[in-house]
């Protein structure tokens, strides 16, 4: 059974052989569907949409109110501090963009990052430094040392969860090394907080980052929160309305955070959603949540371990249970058609390629990508047996369909299967040539 209701749970989606089943989405990793009481909530706030912050009329006040207590609801989510500040953004790459522009030395991170916590560090005043990983927990950790006691590191940024793996590091451990050495912590949460809880009080780590869109709430908005003494005297993120006290044709006085870094009319509706689906994932019973969870990841690892020629990514061979995500790879298959079979011919959703994290996919030797599925919320152990079917039926052969590379995409010839109504896609059916 789901531990909570998403829109779209009951999706059924058409097959080659004619056939309706009911999608077994794996790819929640990349973009989650909306939990139901989060289309709920926004339903309920639409008909009040006005200004926030500028308004004098009731629905403004009621909107301004919205998205206060969206900030409040979102901060307390991440166990925020009391002079903690909570910043809305539109994801995690925006948050780390913030941030990085805000960090008043050099930045520390590992090449087992996503791009989003790799990039934009290149970007900080005091440069940005890459640490490889190495095969055990305690070497990573004595390497970090090693550059933390060399040189002054401002910040050490780091994955709450591998987006790839789904393992991690310690945290604990990462927050006490760091702190020894006068370095704050950044997690990218944008995996970890759809799995796992995290208190920026209580672990003691001093921002975290995520994103809507992989939080069940998928309406355009994500968060930064921790310490507000940079970031109440960067630059702002955006130049404009809102992030001021005073202008005047030859000067700009701007304010603090988090309004410094909120130019703009502000995304009211996904703010509302982030903080809905952050009050839903914070009520679910931890044991129930972590039992979930590891009860299909257990059947979904080792279901993939059991087939012939597939071989599972790891960073490190001592690190903890991950979180529910399960990469792998079988030989002599290209991982986009393998995707695009279990789609067509199964019903499931998986994530192919290199997941934006090449660094750590060469250094695996996967530079050719891989194929991803990610547990979550709405998974069952009957999705979790689709898809090993599917597995099973490719790696004997059971395929009916015929599939061609075409510019770099899988296509399956003469697809048979309709494109979906009520979309406004009857016109486009000529020219959506997999689906027509």
């Amino acid at each position: 059974m789901p531990l909570l209701p998403l829109v779209g749970a009951e999706l059924e989606i058409p097959l080659l052989d004619g056939r309706l089943v009911r999608h077994a989405n794996f790819d929640g990793a990349a973009s989650a569907p909306s939990l139901t009481a989060v289309a709920e909530q926004v339903t309920a706030a639409l008909p009040w949409y006005a200004s926030v912050h500028r308004g004098s009329g009731y629905s403004s006040q009621v909107s301004t109110a919205l998205y206060e207590r969206a900030r409040r609801d979102v901060g307390q989510f991440v166990g925020a501090r009391s002079d903690d500040v909570t910043i809305f953004v539109r994801n995690t790459t925006d948050a780390v963009n913030l941030l990085a522009s805000a960090v008043p030395g050099r930045v520390l991170t590992l090449d087992v990052e996503h791009h989003a916590n790799l990039l934009p560090w290149d970007r900080s005043p005091g440069g940005h430094e890459i640490v490889q990983a190495r095969p055990t927990v305690g070497g990573t950790l004595a390497a970090l040392e090693g550059v933390l006691s060399a040189r002054p590191i401002a910040l050490l940024a780091i994955t709450g969860a591998s987006n790839v793996t789904g393992e991690s590091l310690p945290l604990p451990a990462i927050v006490e090394l760091a702190h020894r050495y006068g370095c704050r912590v950044f997690v990218d949460g944008a995996q970890l907080l759809a799995h796992r809880r995290l208190s920026l009080e209580a672990s003691g780590v001093d921002y975290v980052a995520f994103s809507g869109h992989k939080l069940y709430a998928p309406f355009g908005s994500g968060a930064l929160v921790g310490r507000r003494d940079w970031l109440d005297v960067s630059e702002p993120h955006l130049a404009g309305g809102g992030a001021v006290r005073q202008v005047t044709t030859g000067s700009v006085e701007w304010t603090t955070a988090p309004a410094r870094h909120e130019a703009g009319t502000p995304n009211l509706i996904g703010a509302t959603a982030l903080a809905t689906a952050a009050a839903e994932l914070s009520a679910l019973p931890e044991d129930a949540w972590r039992e979930h969870e590891n009860r299909l990841h257990r059947r979904l690892a080792e279901g993939v371990a059991a087939l012939p020629g597939i071989d599972v990514a790891r960073v490190w061979s001592d690190s903890a249970a991950p979180i529910g995500v399960v990469t792998f790879r079988l030989a002599g298959t290209d991982p986009a058609l393998l995707a695009a079979f279990l789609a067509a011919e199964h019903g499931v959703s998986v994530r192919d390629g290199r997941f934006c994290a090449h660094p750590l996919l060469d250094r695996l030797g996967w530079g050719e990508g891989a194929v991803r599925a990610s547990i979550g919320v709405g998974t069952t152990e009957e999705d979790v047996d689709r898809l090993l079917a599917g597995l099973t039926a490719w790696v004997t052969g059971d395929r009916a369909g015929r599939y061609e590379l075409v510019d770099g995409v899988w296509i399956v010839l003469d697809d048979p299967r309709p494109v979906p109504a009520g979309l406004g896609l009857d016109a486009l059916a000529a020219a959506l040539s997999p689906c027509s």
